[in-house]
């Protein structure tokens, strides 16, 4: 089976151990790591679900780096043929972001830009973000967000893909946007944004495949979704998150989609290995 995994993290432990992450400590009973992870241990788990190509984000807030980008390119570096890099900026200082964003993409083959705007405290279709879009187009890239409510102790608010996304989806009908989380629990307004404009997709993070709302599975049945499969690794593992996909009912054409034919076209990834 042939699976690219769009939102995973190889965690430092400045991420991981972060006091926001508490509660999906809690929810996931995972024992707190006390050293680095090395990325052979994130192959590994790759290989135990099935996944071929696992794209690795940076994450940037007000404190700073939690994963940098200059880690994350280190990390794809380990494995090339394996893993992809997505980049993270600085909402906070415009200029320096867009600059920031052009040198991963061009320097490091980063494939996508990914903002988490609960981490900010500012919704998608905030100003500062406005730069950014307007580089993501001009580099061809998407802009890969959170949807719908949060698991770590932060507010839900900036998750509502109405009116947030769907602002940004108008101001920007050429920039490709992926939402990740499925935007539980405002899904239908999640697939109805997706309908709506023919850039936005869906990615199901931080969802097993049992988990995933009814309303979404319809959606995905149809051989015209915009959904792609995403882990939220560390915290699903791809072997969790794939372990019920037969219970979607998914035709080939769908699944094939879901699985790995929308990221090989939005994020230029090309064929990967069968696993």
């Amino acid at each position: 089976m042939t699976v690219i995994d769009v939102w995973a993290q190889h965690p430092t432990l400045r991420f991981i151990q972060h006091e926001m992450f508490a509660s999906l400590r809690r929810w996931t009973g995972a024992e707190e790591l006390t050293e680095e992870l090395p990325v052979d241990v994130t192959i590994s788990m790759m290989d135990a679900g099935g996944v071929g190509t696992s794209l690795l984000s940076a994450w940037y807030g007000p404190e700073g780096a939690l994963i940098s980008n200059d880690e994350v390119a280190a990390f794809v570096a380990h494995a090339p043929d394996r893993l992809a890099g997505m980049a993270s900026v600085d909402l906070r200082k415009p200029m320096e972001a867009v600059r920031e964003l052009r040198r991963c993409v061009r320097e490091s083959g980063f494939k996508a830009l990914r903002v988490v705007p609960w981490l900010w405290g500012w919704p998608p279709d905030d100003r500062r973000y406005y730069p950014l879009y307007a580089e993501c187009v001009e580099l061809g890239i998407p802009f890969c967000t959170q949807v719908g409510h949060t698991g770590p102790l932060r507010t839900s608010e900036t998750g509502r893909p109405i009116p947030y996304l769907d602002t940004v989806a108008l101001d920007f009908p050429d920039l490709t946007i992926v939402a990740g989380h499925i935007g539980y629990p405002w899904t239908a307004e999640m697939i109805a944004v997706a309908r709506k404009h023919e850039n936005v997709y869906i990615d199901t993070s931080a969802y097993t495949s049992k988990r995933v709302p009814p309303e979404l599975v319809s959606y995905m049945r149809s051989d015209r979704h915009k959904v792609l499969f995403g882990t939220n690794y560390p915290m699903i593992t791809a072997d969790k998150a794939l372990a019920d996909l037969d219970q979607l009912e998914l035709g080939d054409t769908a699944k094939d989609l879901y699985l790995h034919g929308h990221a090989e076209r939005i994020f230029g990834l090309g064929r990967t290995a069968e696993k």
